[in-house]
């Protein structure tokens, strides 16, 4: 089924450090095997889509170097529109550095370079393709300002907005009252809801969350699954048991998925479901965009472990 999904988001390449854990504060150790990834939230969360079945457009930045030359082959390959992807020759295409440990977990750094140049401007350009859309995805690695503007465009034209506040750092609680769907991990849960002692619960944390006013929370709970809170139910979605070895777009995968369901018309349960399985499949394998599952795979996982809910 054709669907329409835009994703305003960042664009930028990963260096990928293996390592035996996590280094100490100071501390300078030894890793192991290095790879350049293609990624950024949002390059990844529009090729998660359009692997899913999605027609896709994506709004951002490159810089004027190699990496952007690449990233834009690469999301060309992947049949994304990139017409209101601009160049900016003032800055570098954006890096993300990644460590990952043998249990498949990683830390981000991201140095956003081009990524941080995306104006207001640049979404009034694409404003077509975000009015067109049936789901908009947003995500916090560009000016908000500019998912600012998203949100106004999208709202007056009843286009599905989804909102993956990662990171949560600088998200007024007032835009979100402007947001279909939100989704967030737990850490970018307690960052919002300003809980730092870490004394909520993942359900007291999505309700927390829907009290600011969007219509539905998506919790992500890594592998304990997913909760979904439409301001009146809890739902909470077991994850797929699958042997991770790199979770770097594993949220990546699940708002790609979750946004391309939802355009589709399915049940926000059934996406969230779905998502799941995307998200599980996405840390079987190594990298960002090289990880991230086609339609088929997902499909064939949710037959085959439907997991219970609770």
């Amino acid at each position: 089924m054709s669907t329409s999904v835009c994703v305003v988001g960042s664009i930028h390449m990963d260096l990928v450090v293996r390592a035996p854990r996590f280094p100490r504060p100071g501390e300078t150790l030894l890793g192991g095997a290095f790879a350049i990834h293609p990624g950024g939230k949002g390059a990844n969360q529009a090729v998660a889509a359009g692997r899913m079945g999605a027609h896709v457009s994506l709004v951002g930045c490159l810089g004027d170097d190699d990496w952007g030359s690449r990233l834009r082959g690469v999301l060309a390959a992947e049949g994304i529109d990139i017409s209101h992807v601009r160049t900016n020759e003032r800055a570098h295409t954006g890096v993300g550095i990644v460590t990952v440990v043998p249990s498949g977990e990683n830390t981000i750094v991201v140095s956003p370079g081009a990524d941080e140049s995306l104006k207001p401007a640049d979404v009034d350009e694409a404003s077509s393709v975000i009015a067109d859309a049936s789901v908009l995805v947003l995500q916090g690695e560009v000016p908000f300002a500019s998912n600012a503007r998203a949100l106004e465009i999208a709202k007056k034209s009843n286009t599905t907005v989804l909102f993956n506040a990662a990171p949560a750092a600088g998200v007024p609680h007032e835009a979100l009252r402007d947001v279909d769907v939100l989704v967030v991990n737990v850490a970018q849960a307690r960052a919002l809801v300003g809980d730092e002692g870490r004394e909520v619960s993942p359900k007291g944390l999505a309700r927390r969350l829907a009290s600011y006013g969007p219509e539905r929370v998506v919790l992500t709970l890594g592998n304990e699954g997913a909760l979904h809170f439409n301001g009146q139910e809890m739902e909470q979605f077991e994850a797929f048991p699958v042997e991770e070895v790199d979770s770097t777009a594993s949220a990546d995968a699940f708002v790609g998925a979750l946004a391309t369901l939802r355009a589709e018309g399915a049940r926000l349960k059934d996406a969230v479901r779905y998502a799941c399985a995307a998200a599980a499949l996405a840390s079987t394998a190594e990298g960002a965009i090289p990880s991230l599952p086609q339609r088929d795979a997902v499909e064939a996982l949710v037959k085959r472990a439907v997991p219970t809910t609770g």
